[in-house]
């Protein structure tokens, strides 16, 4: 008897590392409904997948190759810089994809908001929680422009629920809602787990440089002061994992999902930025934090206030953030733990050849 070739192209942009960390779940769960995934990314994002899943097929998407601000003002400027060549990157990874579909034999694509990865000769998804993509004055531009291209897939995935009280606010939902989109609830590639806290603080930093770095050195210096022990995971992905001890702190600079899933269990409260994906992953654990959004990132500057309005998560801004801030964390009630029950043999009938 014949057997069905049942290869899904799974594809997270490389913009810090929570695109592809959120990928992790879903490659999972088409491994379990006996599909099999091929990943394709860039850089990190990769890397990352690679060392997660070393006995999958991966393969190399051209880069978006945006540059970013070292001044949280010149941002936006840096954005619309770089808006050629991602322009230009989206219009060469869809011809990249025209030519995997028939290499590879695929029978589907998820994308992660590659905005390029899709195809109208097979059923093509992007996951997303920006259906409008907040930029500031121009935030009504760069939302038609970003559903432009949610249109050319055939549905659109929103990781977060519809009612209220939800995650992403205004971002993740539309005022008219179109029959594409279907909201599947956070996703987190990490499980709650009753382990004894060893950690007084868990620092873990993500997202692009040169502002990963700059926080890196400023919490260096901030946590000299800090009484109780800290696990520092500096989110640099590398040939190998190191670990260096300096009197109370723990440095790592990176971990494997395992690991981060019992170091985020054995931790009391959580430093990092306010990146979705990060707040995916606090809500399923029920761990309260802190937030530092990332400079001039409108989306992790909206999420931080939005969480701390709704009395979630306290957050400061990089160039104010001091150690004392901590103290705050106690005064809110932490994330939500927002269940939905995904039916993924429901989503995934989508790539059943008929």
């Amino acid at each position: 008897m014949e057997t069905v070739n049942r290869n899904i192209l799974v594809a997270p942009l490389n913009w810090g590392l929570g695109h592809a960390t959120r990928c992790i779940p879903i490659i999972r769960e088409l491994e379990k409904n006996g599909f099999t995934p091929i990943i394709a990314s860039d850089g990190g994002a990769l890397r990352m997948l690679q060392k997660e899943f070393p006995h999958l097929l991966s393969l190399e998407l051209p880069s978006y190759d945006i540059e970013y601000a070292q001044n949280e003002d010149d941002f936006k400027w840096k954005l619309i810089k770089n808006s050629p060549k991602m322009i230009t990157a989206i219009f060469t990874e869809k011809k990249v994809v025209k030519n995997l579909i028939g290499e590879h034999n695929l029978q589907g694509i998820i994308s992660d908001n590659r905005l390029g990865v899709h195809n109208k000769k097979i059923p093509s998804v992007i996951i997303t929680h920006q259906l409008n993509v907040l930029s500031g004055d121009t935030t009504w531009i760069s939302s038609k422009l970003h559903q432009h291209f949610i249109k050319k897939f055939k549905e659109c995935w929103v990781p977060d629920i519809e009612e209220e009280p939800n995650l992403t606010g205004k971002m993740g939902h539309w005022k008219n809602k179109k029959q594409t989109v279907k909201y599947i609830g956070p996703l987190s590639r990490l499980e709650k787990k009753e382990l004894k806290e060893i950690y007084d603080l868990m620092i873990i930093l993500s997202g692009p440089e040169p502002q990963r770095t700059i926080l890196e050195q400023k919490l260096k210096t901030e946590i000299k002061t800090f009484k109780g022990k800290v696990v520092f995971i500096q989110g640099i992905i590398e040939a190998n994992q190191k670990k260096e001890r300096k009197r109370n702190v723990v440095y790592y600079n990176f971990m494997t999902s395992e690991e981060v899933e019992r170091t985020f269990n054995k931790s009391k409260v959580v430093l990092c930025r306010s990146g979705y994906t990060t707040v995916m992953d606090l809500a399923k654990l029920k761990k309260k934090a802190f937030f530092i959004p990332t400079p001039g990132q409108f989306e992790q500057e909206y999420l931080a206030k939005k969480l701390k309005q709704d009395g979630f998560v306290p957050y400061a801004k990089q160039d104010d953030f001091k150690i004392e801030n901590l103290l705050q964390v106690e005064l809110f009630n932490g994330l939500p733990q927002l269940r939905k029950d995904v039916n993924w043999e429901e989503l995934f009938i989508l790539f059943e050849r008929e």
